[in-house]
């Protein structure tokens, strides 16, 4: 049958937080909580191959013309498959179909980015992200983290 991408349900959110865990313990994406994604699980999209959850990332809208693409991870062994492209796909022809002409995301992983049409930017550049997120990191202000920025 193969890959599947879809929007996520209730039931598909102790495997995304143990996917993000995985890739949070390694430092390459920052964590989250089970509490965050269980009330924002509408932003979230899966991939899910034979009943498994292979990718996941998120839409998070900040304000009248901008959002993030967060949480972004694919399994190990889906990696450099198109998985997490395709994810950033359907990410961003939700964020047209809303009307929003811009999308961001604080990543480790900026090359990705850039293949996927992203240019960076600096951080400052993303008042709303840093005022509402940002602030309470607790890498806040050394954040390691690159800004990506594609208008759609």
């Amino acid at each position: 049958m193969g890959i599947v991408y879809r929007k996520a349900k209730i039931e598909d959110v102790e495997d995304i937080h143990k996917l993000i865990m995985s890739h949070s313990t390694k430092g390459v994406m920052l964590a989250r909580s089970r509490q965050s994604l269980y009330e924002n699980v509408r932003e979230y999209v899966v991939a899910e191959d034979d009943g498994e959850i292979v990718a996941v990332g998120g839409l998070r809208i900040l304000w009248n013309d901008l959002a993030e693409v967060r949480s972004l991870v694919v399994t190990d062994s889906y990696s450099r498959q198109g998985v997490g492209s395709r994810i950033v796909a359907e990410l961003e022809e939700e964020a047209r179909e809303l009307g929003l002409p811009k999308l961001f995301a604080l990543t480790y992983q900026a090359g990705f980015f850039r293949k996927n049409g992203y240019e960076e930017v600096p951080h400052k550049s993303l008042p709303q992200k840093v005022w509402r997120d940002c602030i309470d990191c607790p890498k806040f202000p050394e954040c390691e983290e690159v800004a990506v920025v594609k208008p759609l």
